[in-house]
């Protein structure tokens, strides 16, 4: 573990989930213990470390975490190392005739029917989100997505890097959707997950507030102005005490003082985890310039309001890289001088200068070329099955889905 504090940009920590599904029908299989109980040599585990990779369990017995076992500074590496875990558990699932597949939604789950809570260690905390929220839903059961983490060291970092993250957040999507069809159907939205996961908290509200965090760039404001409300008020629901306040924040983003990070959370799984990896490396690195006041001062950047970011959220997790972004003071916090401009052009002119001012975003180039040229993965998904389309159809696109993650490819329609 890390002694000494990172700061800004020191390293990056990721973590992804995946769905376990039948290896020819692709239907959910709850037998994440099964899996890591396997890893570990038959002992019942909620986590096995790899060496630079862990698995870990998730709140359903059909999803495994895959992360980094600590901050990563060079993330060029990730994807090598990201291969290699899953290789090596490619034995296990067919020993049990399973897969992985990827993508953040299950296509046609029943999370009602079908959701399995895990029932080993914590399991009374799962237990306790179910007697809350009711996990057996979309917005809990079927919501895999990617997190990034970025390191800060202090409260002046802390204030750079919140209000650089405020203003990437909304945009996220017209990179990383990837959730266009739940229940067996198109939704007319290309990031679902986003829908799902902004109302999973409905019944307590406080621990997700407006999604996109409030304005704050201290830790003892975020303390007084966050968690303070969390704690009040979900005190009603937990008599015996079971919830840790620091971690029921559900924003889509969320400080996390105790190890120095902010963690970004509304990122969709890719077909495969170059693409993860390039996504996070092209974010940090936009995030980067806009903590350095590349192309505005942080002032100007904690302008912008969090109405003003959950209104454009919105927008860009229903039509993605289509999006037209019409707000000009949110424009030049990136340096864009005009009135308005579409967000996967915008992703495409700031990653045009990240890439020459960072190698390690250039190395891992590829999959990004591939989403500002054909369209992000949800897009691509849409376009390869067309307006009406049998469950067969949605099968075969889902297998192939699930075969770029075995042959580390992109998905093309």
């Amino acid at each position: 573990m890390n002694t000494q504090p990172l700061g800004l940009f020191d390293a990056v920590g990721i973590e992804m989930e995946y769905m376990i599904v039948d290896r020819d029908t692709l239907d959910v299989r709850p037998i994440a213990d099964v899996l890591l109980s396997t890893l570990a040599g038959g002992q019942t585990v909620s986590d096995f470390t790899a060496g630079p990779i862990t698995w870990s369990n998730e709140l359903a017995l059909h999803v495994l975490e895959l992360k980094t076992t600590h901050p990563a500074k060079r993330i060029r590496s990730l994807p090598s190392q990201f291969e290699t875990a899953i290789r090596d558990l490619r034995p296990t699932l067919d020993q049990l005739d399973a897969r992985l597949l990827p993508t953040a939604m299950h296509p046609w789950m029943n999370p009602a029917k079908e959701t399995v809570l895990w029932p080993h260690e914590n399991h009374d905390i799962y237990q306790a989100y179910d007697r809350v929220f009711d996990c057996r839903s979309h917005g809990w059961a079927n919501v895999q997505s990617v997190h990034l983490n970025l390191p800060f060291d202090g409260d002046h970092e802390f204030a750079l890097l919140h209000a650089a993250v405020r203003l990437v957040l909304p945009i996220l999507p017209a990179l990383a959707a990837s959730s266009p069809i739940v229940g067996g159907s198109l939704t007319g939205q290309l990031d679902s997950r986003l829908h799902h996961y902004a109302g999973h908290c409905d019944r307590v509200p406080a621990l997700i507030g407006n999604v996109i965090p409030e304005p704050i760039f201290d830790e003892s404001d975020y303390r007084r102005q966050i968690f303070v409300p969390i704690q009040d008020a979900i005190a009603a629901h937990d008599p015996e005490g079971v919830f840790e306040v620091d971690f029921l924040n559900a924003r889509g983003a969320i400080a996390r003082f105790d190890r120095g990070s902010i963690e970004l959370r509304l990122m969709d799984v890719q077909e495969y985890p170059a693409a993860d990896v390039a996504i996070c490396a092209a974010v940090t690195a936009v995030i980067k310039r806009l903590v350095q006041q590349q192309t505005s001062t942080t002032e100007t950047q904690q302008s912008i309001t969090t109405e003003q970011l959950r209104g454009l959220l919105d927008a860009v997790a229903t039509t993605g890289e289509q999006t037209l972004i019409d707000d000009s003071d949110f424009l030049a916090c990136f340096g864009i001088e005009r009135p308005q401009c579409r967000a996967g052009e915008l992703w495409s002119l700031l990653l045009q200068q990240a890439r020459r001012d960072d190698e390690s975003l250039d190395s891992l180039y590829a999959p990004i070329e591939i989403i500002l040229s054909q369209g992000t993965l949800a897009t691509r998904i849409r376009n390869s099955l067309g307006p009406n389309f049998s469950h067969e159809e949605l099968h075969n696109v889902y297998d192939q889905l699930a075969d770029c993650l075995d042959l580390w490819e992109p998905f093309h329609p």
